[in-house]
Formats: structure tokens, C-alpha cells, sequence
């Protein structure tokens, strides 16, 4: 009887290329950048088939190949994985702090942004100015910042 290919390994490994290759695409869309949830999909489906190929290489050995070549495409596509996420998770927050940044409670450097409607707003024209509540009272305007790192 003639052994057959076991497309699950090759198709699971593929798809751990997919996902180790495919980072770059999905880093141009916030909803994929901020967390690599696609990423970690296709490497979990990518370990779900190679699993299922590895399963059926070795409980039937006489009808389906890859009892050599599943452990060798497994422990790569587990090693991807590992890189994968030691440059995500680890290795993002190795970078050295930045210098000259304004700590908390610190008053922040004057600067100018556009709003939402593309009006030039600059910070100290905000902060400390008195604006009339509902009842008619004043209080003091606050600005909080919140600056967010980027991986750019």
C-alpha cells in the first residue's frame, strides 16, 4: 500500500510561516499592531494542524508519511513561535527610557496640535483658564495628557 502525504504538517507549518512573515502586514492596522491577536491565531491554528499531522503520522504509520519530517517541521514551527514572542512581549521592553521626558505631576512643555476639526491648539492656552459650569460657577480647567508608546 502506498503511503500518502500527510498535508497537515505541511499545511501547519505554513501557517506558522504565516504567521512569523505576516507581522510586518498587520503592524499597519491599529486594531493588529497594539496586540498581535492575528499573529497568535495563526500560530495557534498552525500548532492545532501540526498536531493532528504529528497524531496521524505516528498512529498510522503504514498509511500517512511524516514520522520524520513532522518533528522537525514541529520543533520549528515551535521555535518561530518562541522568536515570535520573545521580539513581541520581551524584547520591546529591553528599549532604554527616554531622557528628558516630563515626569508625573511635572508640568508638560508648551506645544501645538490640531484638533478634530484642524483648528492649531496650543496646550498652554488650555491649562489654567476658568470655564463656567452648569450652575454658573467657575472652576479650574485641567489638562490631563496621556501619552502612548508606539512601536514606530
Amino acid at each position: 500500500m502506498k503511503r500518502r502525504w500527510n498535508f497537515l504538517l505541511y499545511t501547519g507549518f505554513l501557517l506558522a510561516l504565516a504567521g512569523f512573515a505576516s507581522y510586518p502586514f498587520f503592524i499597519r492596522f491599529p486594531v493588529t499592531r497594539d496586540f498581535p491577536w492575528m499573529n497568535l491565531l495563526l500560530f495557534a491554528a498552525a500548532l492545532a494542524l501540526l498536531g493532528a499531522g504529528l497524531r496521524r503520522a505516528y498512529r498510522r504509520p503504514q498509511e500517512y508519511r511524516g514520522k520524520a519530517a513532522g518533528p522537525i517541521l514541529g520543533l520549528l514551527s515551535v521555535a518561530m513561535l518562541s522568536l515570535f514572542l520573545f521580539l513581541n512581549f520581551s524584547f520591546t521592553k529591553l528599549k532604554p527610557p527616554a531622557q528628558g521626558t516630563p515626569q508625573v505631576g511635572q508640568k508638560a512643555p508648551d506645544f501645538t496640535l490640531p484638533d478634530t476639526n484642524g483648528n492649531r491648539v496650543m496646550l498652554s492656552r488650555l491649562w489654567g483658564h476658568a470655564a463656567s459650569g452648569a450652575s454658573g460657577s467657575t472652576k479650574d480647567q485641567w489638562v490631563l495628557l496621556i501619552f502612548y508608546r508606539g512601536y514606530w
